[in-house]
Formats: C-alpha cells, structure tokens, sequence
C-alpha cells in the first residue's frame, strides 16, 4: 500500500458512506486518485476489518461495484428505529388536533371538528392509536359524546411534568391576531 493508504481509505469509506448505490472499482479509483489494484486491496482490508470487529456495517461487492450496507445481524433494530421513527412524526392536522385537545380537555371529537373546520375522526382515531390521547369519559349532553383528554405518553414526549407546564395560549393568540391585522381586511 503507498503512503496514501490512509488516505484513500478514509476518502474511500467516506464516499461509501453517501452513496446510495454500488460503485465500480473505477469510480472509486478516479474519486481517490489512485490505482484500481490499490483501491481494490483496501476495499477488501475494509471490508474484512467491518467483519472482524463485528461491526453493524459490512462493505460488499454486488452488481457491478462495492456498497456499505447493514449487517444482517443488525436488520432488526433498523427496522425498529425506522418504525419508531415513523411512529414518532405527527402530522399538520395531528398537531392541530392535539393542540386542541390539550388545552380544551376534555373535548368532544364535535367540539375539535368545529374548532378545526374539518372533520376530525381519523386524525383523533391516529392520536388514540399513538397512545397520545384517550377517552376520558362521556359528556351529559344528548347522546353522551366520548370526551378526551391527553395521556401521560403526551407529557413524555413534550416533556411536561403536567398540563399546567403547556405555554399560555394568550401570546399565541394576540400573535395569530396581529398577524390578521397586519394583512388587512379578508
């Protein structure tokens, strides 16, 4: 290996890990400036390093070219951090809805699809399932509509000791109104 070993490697491992593709021995060699004999030779000490330190990524040669990919020992817990990481995104509406429900509970699924102006049972149906809201009973009025209230899971996840610590929706209004005033009559 020349002087440039290190140097390669670190270049090579550095354009694998950005690629989203296999790249051929020769485009490897053009990006680091060096032989393809030279450039294969680290590419087969890396990905036998990766290996031997049991590493959660493996260096392969597939179609035509070499990939960093995951080693099929760790599948399982990419799998889960993508599905978690899924889980964990909210949407606009789902945002808007929890919004309300937080500093409205105990709310009717009526009550947020007024204040909302759309209709908001799948997006209160994806909260339940969340486990970011819950039933919490059953309002007087005629036919006894389900009320909900936030759960214990929502104040985990913005970091709540309790209701009390969501911010005053004063300023907010006063913010949404002067934005209104600014743009001038509808």
């Amino acid at each position: 290996m020349s002087e440039r070993g290190p140097e390669i490697r670190r270049g090579l491992e550095a354009i694998l890990f950005l690629a989203d593709e296999p790249l051929s021995l020769t485009v490897l060699a053009q990006a680091v400036e060096a032989g393809r004999r030279e450039v294969e030779v680290i590419l087969r000490e890396l990905a036998s390093a990766y290996e031997q330190r049991g590493s959660g990524i493996c260096l392969l040669e597939v179609a035509g070219g070499w990939r960093l990919v995951t080693h099929p020992e760790a599948v399982s817990y990419v799998e889960q951090f993508i599905l978690a990481s899924r889980h964990a995104r909210l949407t606009k509406a789902s945002l808007e809805t929890l919004a309300i429900v937080a500093y409205k509970q105990p709310v009717t699924r009526h009550q947020v699809s007024s204040i909302r102006g759309v209709d908001s049972d799948g997006v209160l149906r994806a909260l339940l399932d969340r486990g970011l809201i819950q039933e919490v009973g059953r309002d007087g009025g005629p036919g006894r509509p389900v009320l909900f209230g936030t759960t214990s899971q929502f104040l985990e996840r913005l970091s709540l000791s309790s209701l009390a610590d969501l911010p005053p929706m004063g300023p907010l209004l006063d913010d949404a109104g002067a934005e209104r005033a600014a743009l001038g009559p509808a």
